[in-house]
């Protein structure tokens, strides 16, 4: 927990896994009320929201429970576990398809027959007729559908990194990027898109490159470039936001071919991000 909350203040908890904090979790969140607290199951595998990055939209207290510290309790185990985490618990909010302990074998009946205050079930959310899952989402950006992926997420999609040396030609031959080293993120597919980075809070447009550089090394690469501004100083870690997928990875026979070609993604990120 967090602040100054306590478990002792908390009246109401959401629990799930919660990796995206996309809207249909926002939607469990809504049904909280003041007194609420977020319970994330923590399955350690999330790369929507990895670790504590998804108390960053949870706009609410965060208590994690490792699912390696918990699968072994029965229906029973985990509402005393529950209850003597908080004392004052009056109501749990869960998704139409929440199931727990070993195996997934208990779910809401369970929750609802050993529980004695309220259990609240949102019902499937949907856009475009597409159930809003983390999985879903997860497969939207493997494809490169960073639109839809951001309108099920409700907002757009971020990963975060630290700054690492490039190959150096960028500022030279081509155009000045940083290169990010990501890690625990899922990265949508290779390619070239129109994003937003932040640096020490601040959003800039830019052009981002996630691939191997084929064109050049041949070396696996996330680099971002910033549209209209020269950095003073190189930051340590950005986070990049993802607008709009612009191409595929290309390989070009010259420096000035690419070179070429990056100023037209340039002005193509520009109608996006600008």
């Amino acid at each position: 927990m967090s602040g100054s909350t306590t478990s002792e203040n908390i009246e109401a908890v959401a629990i799930g896994a919660f990796d995206g904090m996309h809207t249909a979790h926002q939607e469990l969140l809504r049904r909280l009320g003041h007194n609420g607290a977020v319970v994330v199951i923590d399955k350690g595998n999330a790369t929507l929201t990895p670790g504590r990055e998804r108390c960053h939209y949870a706009h609410y207290p965060c208590l994690f429970f490792e699912l390696s510290s918990i699968k072994h309790l029965d229906a029973k185990g985990f509402v005393e576990l529950l209850k003597r985490t908080f004392p004052n618990l009056k109501k749990i909010v869960v998704g139409y398809d929440f199931a727990f302990g070993k195996d997934r074998r208990y779910g809401i009946e369970d929750l609802r027959r050993l529980f004695d205050g309220v259990v609240e079930v949102v019902p499937e959310q949907k856009i475009e007729e597409l159930s809003i899952h983390s999985r879903h989402i997860k497969e939207l950006l493997r494809r490169g559908e960073i639109e839809l992926a951001n309108k099920m997420l409700g907002r757009l999609y971020s990963v975060e990194g630290r700054v690492v040396a490039g190959q150096g030609i960028g500022k030279e031959e081509l155009v000045p990027t940083i290169n990010v080293e990501v890690e625990g993120f899922i990265l949508p597919k290779p390619g070239v898109y129109a994003t937003y980075t932040e640096i020490e809070g601040k959003r800039y447009p830019s052009v981002t490159f996630i691939g191997h550089r084929l064109s050049t090394d041949g070396r696996f690469s996330v680099e971002t470039h910033i549209i209209g501004q020269k950095l003073s100083k190189t930051p340590k870690k950005v986070r990049i936001y993802f607008v709009k997928y612009l191409r595929p990875n290309q390989k070009f026979d010259t420096l000035k071919d690419l070179k070429a070609q990056i100023q037209k993604d340039i002005q193509q990120a520009k109608e996006k991000v600008l």
